[in-house]
């Protein structure tokens, strides 16, 4: 570009999980590096990240700064017709108690772990009398590249409890999380971690992964778990539904763990940058 810019990166998943490493992955890698070291600036959404573009991209640290992103104001609004969630659920033929996770289904989401911890968590909950019923709702695009996810819900004969919703437009996204008895989020990486928070804004329970960029997003209003452990990830997902004073906390603290995530501030600090670059032009 002629004239100077600003870079923002999210995450680094295309360079750290490509679908294939080859002639095309690595030019993708140089055309990334090269927009990247032109950039005036770089804004990224969490210190995680920044790390990430620091070591991977091979960055001086003045070139990047980390602004945090936050929730759609939407999750944390007062619905008016609160009648309406009951008679969505319906719609999807939902009376059951659940755990959901939304997001993109990816390698690096751990979705499949995820399918191995509620089996897992199921067999041990078969007798419970609030939760042997208990399903996992998995909203999601992608499901079709990603066959190890339809693999992991045959191997643990979970067919019957899994539910698969594709996309779901906002407002019933916003639903699914006010309802869930626990929002799951395993991941194996993340840039940052919108949609736990965005579950947090619905006064909905999380479990997220123990990675620095999700506990940056979470802090101590989470039940964090090793991602790379069926057990743990049950374990997490057990003590959240089973203790309820547990359950009450995170909750509380999910509401204040929000006020630190803001848009105003955001723009406030993404308009300073660019009001830095046009100076210094």
């Amino acid at each position: 570009m002629p004239q100077p810019y600003v870079l923002t990166i999210h995450d680094m998943s295309t360079l750290l999980f490509p679908a294939r490493r080859d002639f095309r992955h690595m030019l993708h890698e140089e055309h990334y590096r090269r927009g990247a070291r032109r950039a005036a600036r770089i804004i990224t959404v969490s210190h995680s990240t920044r790390r990430d573009i620091e070591s991977v991209l091979h960055l001086p640290a003045h070139q990047v700064c980390t602004i945090y992103s936050a929730p759609d104001p939407a999750f944390s609004a007062r619905d008016p017709h609160p009648e309406q969630h009951r008679q969505m659920l319906d719609r999807y033929s939902i009376s059951y108690p659940f755990i959901l996770y939304a997001g993109t289904i990816r390698p690096q989401k751990n979705v499949p772990r995820l399918i191995e911890a509620f089996a897992v968590l199921r067999s041990e909950l078969e007798q419970h009398p609030e939760y042997r019923d208990l399903r996992l709702i998995i909203i999601g695009d992608e499901l079709s590249k990603n066959p190890s996810v339809r693999r992991a819900v045959a191997e643990t004969r979970m067919e019957t409890a899994v539910r698969f919703l594709g996309f779901v437009p906002l407002d019933t996204l916003r639903v699914f999380y006010t309802a869930a008895e626990v929002f799951a989020f395993p991941s194996l990486y993340e840039g940052f971690g919108l949609a736990p928070l965005e579950a947090m804004a619905c006064g909905t329970p999380v479990v997220a992964s123990n990675l620095p960029s999700l506990v940056e997003a979470v802090g101590e209003a989470a039940e964090l778990v090793s991602p790379d452990n069926v057990f743990d990830i049950a374990r997490g997902l057990r003590e959240v539904l089973l203790d309820e004073e547990w359950r009450r906390h995170l909750t509380t603290a999910g509401a204040e763990q929000l006020l630190r995530f803001q848009w105003d501030k955001t723009a406030a600090e993404v308009l300073a940058v660019y009001g830095e670059i046009v100076k210094a032009k």
